[in-house]
């Protein structure tokens, strides 16, 4: 597949990884990953918090078997077929919810109500970090972008749709997170958080 030959190549991507990862306690007991993928950012959080419980969701049938492998054996890892255009399932309360590259395929107003259906599945004082591709700031950047990936225009994901930061981060305030900030970006590239009150 197409994402998981790119995936390790996409630059920066392991800072913006280091940065969520400063984020998330060692001592967290629940951690969400939407659109786990094959589970990389799960299996990175847990390789300092290996007492952690993972609930990872997926739809892509291919990307769904690659995390069952990854995770085969690891009873404290639960991978969940799930569609992010779904509401999410009722999979209990957790203490950290995490997302790397999938909710920018939503549509806008689906990201919003995803973020508050994040907010409600948060213990109080638990967190959010969602690593994501937003929208660029010009053109021009845009173009440095797809430079830096060394693609074209025309081997861009259309199913895109793309973000703000500003936009985004005024959602997740109006939901009633807390301490929400963009942590990290390059270009394209961001991490924006925030905390659920205790």
């Amino acid at each position: 597949m197409k994402y998981l030959a790119r995936a390790d190549r996409i630059p920066h991507r392991t800072e913006g990884e280091a940065v969520l990862l400063e984020f998330i306690p060692k001592n967290v007991g629940r951690i969400l990953d939407l659109g786990t993928g094959d589970g990389r950012l799960l299996a990175l959080l847990r390789i300092e918090r290996p007492d952690a419980e993972g609930v990872a969701l997926d739809f892509s049938p291919t990307m769904l078997k690659a995390a069952r492998e990854r995770f085969a054996g690891d009873d404290k890892v639960q991978v969940v077929e799930h569609n992010l255009d779904n509401p999410l399932p009722d999979l209990g309360r957790f203490d950290a919810i995490v997302s790397s590259f999938a909710i920018h395929h939503c549509s806008d107003e689906r990201k919003r109500t995803l973020y508050s259906g994040i907010y409600a599945a948060l213990n109080p004082g638990g967190i959010f970090c969602n690593l994501e591709h937003v929208l660029p700031g010009t053109p021009e950047l845009h173009a440095r972008f797809l430079r830096a990936l060394g693609i074209t225009a025309a081997d861009e994901d259309p199913s895109n749709k793309l973000v703000s930061v500003d936009l985004q981060l005024q959602w997740l305030r109006e939901i009633g997170f807390t301490e929400v900030d963009c942590h990290w970006k390059w270009l394209e590239l961001a991490l924006l958080g925030g905390v659920k009150s205790a």
